[in-house]
């Protein structure tokens, strides 16, 4: 495996790729690799000749109050974790090559950015969008690889990629799980053993609407009501949302019928959690 931090390296690399005719399968992250991480870079080595992973915070998604500066971050194990995940190319840009001090250009994708995550975190999906497309035009992916966790950041990429024109095939894989349920993410290492146990709650209202789905079940309110009932129980959970929302549009249902997902975002004491189901298939 190779580790850039040079732009100009990186892409005279992919360029000797595309020119031999080799697919690139990229995975983008921000550092601090868990299993979800490592099982988009196999399915991206099972579907393509090279592999390259990105390791980048990036600040321009982060807001002013969030947590940028303490992002759990672990260079050398996640450099590890690709070597043995048959990464071809470890890229880890320097910040002010990806945002130089003249910087003044952000791509905003509008509609399915500003509900669920975009209305607590203003600016995030801009700063998002913004970074995805920068390292796409550094890396030259054949396909690009994201978890389904992070539902609507996929679908802001998603149409940032057919509005744009771009040639990148984008691949959502399933979200990946303890074995308790909870999603894997890198910001589960901020939670105390006792928030730790706590935060299962998450999976287990998704759960419930999964259960209100086969039932038959047509009024949202009766899967939110359901999922708040399940939240709330945990002394040191604070819902942000908890919403039941089209696949595509992410807007909020008015009658539940063939399809829906169910979505939620929950402070654990201080620690942000995100998670989401898709329950379709219903006659």
């Amino acid at each position: 495996m190779e580790t850039f931090r040079s732009l100009a390296q990186m892409k005279e690399w992919s360029r000797a790729q595309i020119t031999r005719g080799e697919t690139i399968g990229f995975v983008p992250t921000m550092g601090y690799l868990h299993e979800g991480h490592l099982g988009l870079m196999r399915r991206a080595r099972s579907e393509n000749s090279r592999v390259i992973a990105s390791i980048f915070v990036n600040p321009t998604q982060f807001g002013r109050n969030e947590d940028f500066g303490s992002y759990p971050r672990d260079p050398e194990s996640d450099s590890l974790k690709c070597r043995q995940a048959e990464v071809d190319v470890l890229f880890m840009p320097e910040t002010q090559d990806v945002y130089n001090h003249e910087f003044q250009t952000y791509v905003d994708v509008e509609r399915v950015s500003k509900p669920l995550c975009g209305k607590s975190r203003p600016g995030h999906f801009r700063g998002v969008a913004t970074v995805v497309l920068k390292l796409f035009n550094m890396v030259y992916p054949s396909s690009a690889y994201f978890g389904a966790k992070d539902y609507q950041q996929l679908q802001v990429i998603r149409s940032m990629v057919k509005d744009l024109n771009l040639d990148v095939r984008i691949v959502s894989c399933p979200t990946l799980r303890e074995d308790d349920g909870l999603a894997m993410s890198s910001r589960n290492s901020y939670l105390a053993p006792a928030e730790r146990a706590q935060a299962v709650c998450l999976f287990q209202a998704l759960q419930i609407s999964g259960e209100l789905f086969r039932n038959g079940e047509k009024e949202p309110m009766k899967y939110i009501e359901a999922m708040s009932g399940r939240i709330i129980r945990e002394p040191d959970a604070d819902p942000d949302y908890i919403s039941l929302v089209h696949p595509e549009t992410l807007e909020d249902l008015n009658v539940v019928d063939e399809s829906c997902l169910a979505v939620l975002a929950v402070r654990i004491g201080k620690t942000r959690l995100i998670d989401n189901m898709l329950f379709e298939g219903r006659a």
